[in-house]
């Protein structure tokens, strides 16, 4: 099936993804270089406004919109973009570059001796590169995962997934039902007010799962999510814990953690780097500018 919109053109191959609000399709383009494309298609009924899916998908695109203005090689490109009115609903149609895996898919493939520390050095830096891009545009992902982000045939590490990235200012509250249970900041499981910080929380548990080959902490409710957390990091003084989250008697406190023991083959600046990005008080995350700055990341 042929789409021609302006400017591509482009032929559907294959459907590779598909949601509650729409399917993904791998496509070529038409004309021109011929490059492989990803199609992203949701309709969206009249109605569909009370369940907040117009907001995801507008915000996704005038994000992309924002970021292609930018064309930076660590945020995926929004090639095009079209909605057609049908009736009593809306055609979206993002049309982006096409990756055909995604990091989750990547950590699958490697072998169990894991990746050598020159790979996880080179998609850490461009991760955070990505990051820094966004935090610099204030920008906040909110749901950075090894699903989000995307790692291509030549190891071009891209961050993808816009629909739960906002603009922030300072010191909003913002709804807690974001980023995937695993890569959760500790300030979005007590619902807290959160930042930047959050995406650097999920970045340090992506650093410690590319060492791993599996997520850093595994709970399945937010209770056990903390405990988890706490296991590794060490329980939070009561300075740091947020003033405007409740004590949860829920956990089971137990006794300190520590990267180092989970983590036994680090060394002292991969540990470092991961303490920061792990630290419990967001003000004391280190930040996507300075972690980039880090001796884990020096040149030798």
């Amino acid at each position: 099936m042929d789409v021609c919109g302006k400017p591509l053109c482009y032929e559907l191959l294959a459907e590779v993804g598909q949601g509650s609000y729409g399917k993904v399709y791998k496509a070529r383009e038409a004309a021109g270089q011929q490059r492989l494309l990803a199609v992203k298609k949701f309709n969206i009924r009249a109605d569909a406004s009370e369940t907040g899916i117009p907001a995801d998908m507008i915000r996704e695109v005038a994000l992309l919109r924002k970021m292609k203005h930018f064309n930076h090689p660590n945020i995926v490109k929004l090639l095009d973009a079209s909605a057609v009115a049908v009736d009593s609903s809306l055609d979206l149609t993002l049309v982006l570059e096409y990756i055909d895996q995604d990091l989750s898919t990547y950590l699958s493939k490697v072998p169990a001796s894991g990746l050598s520390r020159d790979s996880v050095k080179d998609v850490m830096e461009q991760l955070l590169q990505g990051l820094d891009f966004l935090h610099t545009n204030l920008v906040l992902h909110r749901d950075l995962k090894p699903e989000n982000i995307l790692v291509s045939s030549r190891g071009e590490v891209k961050i993808a997934d816009f629909g739960l990235a906002r603009i922030y200012t300072f010191n909003i509250a913002l709804t807690p039902d974001v980023v995937t249970l695993w890569y959760r900041a500790p300030e979005v499981l007590l619902n807290s007010v959160y930042m930047s910080s959050v995406d650097m929380w999920s970045a340090g548990c992506i650093f410690a799962e590319l060492f791993l080959l599996r997520p850093l902490f595994r709970g399945y409710t937010e209770a056990q999510q903390l405990q988890k957390i706490f296991e590794v990091i060490g329980l939070p003084s009561e300075e740091d814990w947020p003033k405007d989250s409740p004590i949860l008697y829920s956990i089971s406190w137990g006794t300190e953690g520590s990267c180092t023991k989970l983590l036994h083959n680090l060394g002292p600046n991969e540990h470092n780097l991961l303490s920061q990005c792990l630290a419990f008080r967001p003000s004391s995350r280190i930040s996507a500018a300075k972690a980039l700055a880090h001796p884990f990341f020096m040149k030798h």
